[in-house]
């Protein structure tokens, strides 16, 4: 405005403008200082536009330019309030779990201790329901406890024990399964299954079950399908099953704790292999 008071009114370029002349008035009697942080917000806007505007702040600081690294979390949700945006919150969720009250009880080998000393050796999964214009599709997941990666995956038009047997079994033809390993699950009818308990013998693999009716025993899957759902499934419509979209698998992914744990200026790694991405 300042420098096309020769050519406008102050009143004019005030209305065109939207600010009043009382506040560019107040502005040119402190000396028409400059705005120390628009570089900041713009920067938050143009990371949370990155995101599909799913970014919440903490998510948005992790990406900022190393310019910017400094920036505290208080600031990053200033910004964004100034801009008038703000990360995608979640839907409500319901119990899907359907237990086997007939199923042999196993072991809790993990109680709640999701960490892992090495790669491939305590997994845990689950499965979730999508709709779809077709009908219900449903996903099985394998997750690894100690790089959060998601090693394998399945999906089906019928919940039945075969789609948790592939998801494990494309975990373990990649290398993502050692011997003995332990694999976390819900008691529902497909992890108590026969079917599942003789690929866990043939294979080595040790299966425990959380217990029943208690969400947080199986919070890493759970927060992973929340997380899935959040930001990509009920943002997008299906209209097929077959139907694919951006992000729902690739080498590289927008959403992954590792990155804000090691380095901003480096490259935020997101999946072993060219199919599966990271889990949050």
């Amino acid at each position: 405005m300042e420098a096309e008071k020769g050519n406008f009114t102050v009143a004019m370029m005030a209305k065109v403008l939207g600010v009043s002349r009382s506040g560019h008035c107040s502005w040119v009697s402190n000396g028409c200082p400059v705005d120390d942080w628009s570089e900041a917000r713009d920067a938050v806007r143009r990371v949370w536009l990155e995101s599909d505007r799913r970014f919440g702040a903490r998510f948005v600081k992790c990406f900022l330019p190393d310019g910017l690294r400094g920036i505290t979390l208080y600031r990053v949700r200033k910004c964004m309030r100034e801009l008038g945006i703000r990360g995608c919150t979640p839907y409500k969720s319901k119990r899907t779990t359907v237990p086997d009250r007939d199923a042999k009880p196993r072991p809790d080998l993990i109680r709640r201790d999701f960490t892992s000393p090495v790669p491939t050796y305590k997994l845990v999964g689950d499965i979730t329901y999508l709709r779809t214009g077709q009908g219900w599709l449903y996903l099985s997941t394998v997750i690894d406890l100690n790089t959060r990666m998601f090693v394998g995956w399945s999906l089906s038009e019928r919940m039945t024990a075969d789609i948790v047997v592939s998801a494990l079994e494309s975990a373990r033809a990649r290398g993502y399964v050692a011997e003995n390993a332990i694999f976390r699950s819900d008691k529902g009818a497909q992890y108590t299954s026969r079917k599942l308990a003789e690929w866990a013998r043939g294979n080595h693999v040790r299966l425990s079950c959380s217990r029943t009716g208690n969400c947080h025993d199986n919070a890493v899957s759970e927060s992973f399908f929340a997380t899935l759902k959040n930001e990509m499934y009920h943002r997008r419509s299906f209209a097929t099953r077959t139907q694919r979209t951006p992000g729902w698998s690739g080498r590289r992914s927008r959403r992954s704790p590792s990155r804000s744990r090691t380095s901003r200026s480096s490259t935020r790694t997101a999946a072993a292999s060219s199919t599966t991405p990271r889990s949050t």
